[in-house]
């Protein structure tokens, strides 16, 4: 038998390269005109990869708000005195800044980390088939409420945390909220024109429930902004009210908004809804419990903390279950008419499906 050289045999078992497509120069050109567009020819994700681009998008949005209230919970708020860097001297945080600066950096860095789960939304929303305008639009809405809210971020600090730029940060975050939202529940529906699943009473009911629930964030802007946690361990300025008389006010409206949602629930229950706006009208319920009983004790108890964070998220989930029940009392089917999408060179392209 003829002994063969093991050199031989490695050589015949190593596997081989594919080749490495070419890429042309109108490919290039094309890549730099228009990246997304690009992209988007060449990669079709599924339905759950948008649906979970879209929720990664909206976990990080209630992330930055927990981190945010942190943020001012720890006195923080100018553990970076100045910005866009840390310090005049250092665009990250130094030893001598502490745990302060530690906690402020680190709120800054999360905002990198939003805006590459928005940019990951975009991203799938504009390679999803067939084309979708609506829903890439909700994701670059996403995108400029998120720089324009850095910015304003900015000028909190400059201004030494003054409580009305403060205040104008959070509601910004609450609009970046809603837009989330209302993107991640989109990536669940079709295109096609929206049908109604309840009456137009009940409808009009749940916009009031929206508006106050508007109200009572707005209000709670205003608790904060006069409260004693200030977000530095420095003399910070507060609003000039009475903080127990708007504190008050901010729980007649939770009041108003835990009757009008259990109201809503009574009458879908009346009407024969279906199980959809049934479910989402409970579960918000639920939510302003256990919202409300936070509340309450820290009122009692001198605003632990920790409580006051855990009312921030709340606050937050109550307000993405409000606009859940808002859409749920719709249906969109798939279908309805194709967009064209526009191609690498800026050009438009025939829609698939």
């Amino acid at each position: 038998m003829a002994e063969t050289d093991p050199r031989e045999s490695v050589h015949k078992r190593r596997p081989t390269m594919g080749r490495v497509p070419n890429v042309t120069r109108a490919d290039a050109l094309a890549a730099l005109r228009n990246p997304l567009a690009f992209i988007a020819t060449r990669w079709t994700p599924d339905p759950r990869t948008v649906r979970r681009a879209a929720l990664a998008a909206l976990v990080m949005t209630v992330v930055i708000v927990v981190t945010g209230g942190a943020v001012r919970l720890t006195g923080s708020g100018l553990g970076c005195p100045t910005w866009p860097k840390c310090t005049d001297d250092s665009l990250t945080t130094t030893s001598e800044m502490g745990l302060h600066g530690v906690i402020e950096f680190g709120n800054r860095l999360l905002t990198y980390v939003l805006c590459a789960a928005v940019g990951w939304a975009i991203i799938a929303a504009r390679s999803e088939k067939p084309y979708r305008r609506g829903l890439t639009r909700l994701g670059w809405a996403q995108f400029w409420i998120v720089m324009s809210n850095a910015v304003l971020g900015g000028i909190v600090v400059l201004v030494g945390l003054n409580p009305y730029t403060v205040a104008a940060h959070f509601v910004a975050t609450a609009a970046l909220l809603a837009v989330a939202t209302v993107m991640w529940y989109r990536t669940r529906e079709g295109d096609g024109a929206p049908r109604p699943l309840v009456g137009k009473a009940v409808q009009q009911l749940v916009w009031v429930l929206t508006g106050v629930s508007v109200l009572l964030i707005l209000v709670g802007t205003v608790v904060t902004g006069a409260g004693p946690h200030a977000g530095d361990s420095s003399e910070v300025p507060r609003m000039p009210v009475d903080w127990e008389t708007v504190s008050k006010l901010h729980a007649v409206l939770a009041w108003v908004v835990v009757t009008l949602t259990f109201a809503l629930w009574f009458v879908l229950k009346a009407v024969d809804a279906p199980k959809g706006p049934l479910a989402r009208t409970r579960e918000l319920f639920l939510i302003l419990l256990a919202q409300g009983a936070v509340g309450y004790v820290q009122y009692f108890t001198d605003l632990p903390e920790v409580l006051v964070g855990l009312h921030m998220f709340g606050s937050s989930v109550m307000w993405i279950w409000v606009l859940l029940v808002l859409l749920s009392l719709r249906e969109r089917p798939a279908g309805g008419t194709s967009v064209p999408a526009p191609g690498p060179a800026g050009r438009l392209e025939p829609a698939a499906g």
